[in-house]
């Protein structure tokens, strides 16, 4: 057991290192000011929290097309033709997982997405028999993001939404990164996974708190997690549990906890029908906080 811990904490290592190296790469590539020029020139980001608030528990359905745990999910990824598939199912917002070495994703993959999906809800045939088209569904960019410069590059890549892993993020570093977010429009998920973590997410201002079910330093995943932490958290903030969620009956016992909404992965990416899955997913009741 001891081993397998050091051999999952190495992977975590390898994840943050990964993105260090990359980031030097893509700032000889294209520097700073030119990465934040690009950023401020985009249009308004879509509001991430509206989208999480409802009746029923919110599905952030995600893209991607590999992970650590779970090694390859799909060969023939596409990742347009899935957001498309979300969108149309009603998915409330999409994440796509953009780390490359690890989860073989790209931020080209939000580019081709947003692109397609304002093509799509633009179209005069969408939404046909309904009383408005469809609107596009905010687009969330999961990473290892730790530097001003990832977030520039989420939003001119077209993100709604970025990730900040409280794990691997000091306060003051979590603070600077969650301002530059409002600054630019961008909404942050704040993810944590136990209860100091929490404390600092609440610290820190965080309108959106993500849950994450599984720990990033031994891999173990368990939705007792956010049994667990759900109560910490005070009304106000956006809750979502994120990972180890395969069933309906997973939703259920999470929306007794009080979550506002569930990010799903691996669930999606495996279903033989990724439409009735999201429907299914996107149908749980919430229950108000006690």
């Amino acid at each position: 057991m001891a081993d397998a811990t050091v051999e999952t904490q190495t992977v975590l290592d390898a994840l943050v290192a990964g993105k260090r190296d990359e980031l030097s790469a893509r700032l000889s590539a294209r520097p700073l000011a030119t990465m934040e020029r690009l950023a401020r020139s985009r249009p308004v980001p879509i509001p991430l929290v509206p989208a999480l608030r409802g009746d029923a528990i919110r599905l952030i359905a995600e893209i991607k097309k590999a992970s650590p745990a779970a090694g390859l999910l799909e060969v023939a990824f596409n990742p347009v033709a899935r957001a498309l598939s979300y969108a149309r199912a009603g998915a409330s917002a999409i994440s796509i997982l953009t780390e490359e070495r690890h989860f073989l994703g790209n931020l080209d993959h939000m580019e081709a997405v947003r692109d397609a999906l304002e093509l799509e809800c633009d179209h005069p045939s969408i939404g046909a028999g309904r009383a408005r088209a469809m609107q596009r569904p905010p687009l969330l960019r999961k990473d290892f993001l730790f530097e001003p410069y990832h977030l520039f590059e989420a939003r001119a890549a077209g993100a709604d939404a970025v990730l900040l892993i409280v794990a691997i993020l000091p306060q003051h570093t979590l603070d600077s990164l969650l301002a530059l977010t409002s600054e630019l429009g961008l909404a942050a998920v704040v993810e944590v996974h136990d209860e100091r973590e929490v404390e600092r997410a609440l610290a820190a201002g965080a309108q959106i708190i993500g849950i994450n079910n599984r720990d990033l330093r031994t891999f173990a995943t368990s939705l007792e997690v956010t049994e667990l932490l759900r109560p910490q958290i005070p009304a106000g903030p956006i809750v979502i549990s994120e990972s180890g969620i395969h069933r309906t009956a997973d939703i259920e016992r999470l929306a007794a906890a009080g979550i506002d909404a569930i990010l799903v992965g691996e669930a999606l990416m495996r279903s033989g029908d990724v439409g009735q899955s999201v429907r299914e997913f996107s149908n749980v009741p919430a229950r108000a906080v006690k």
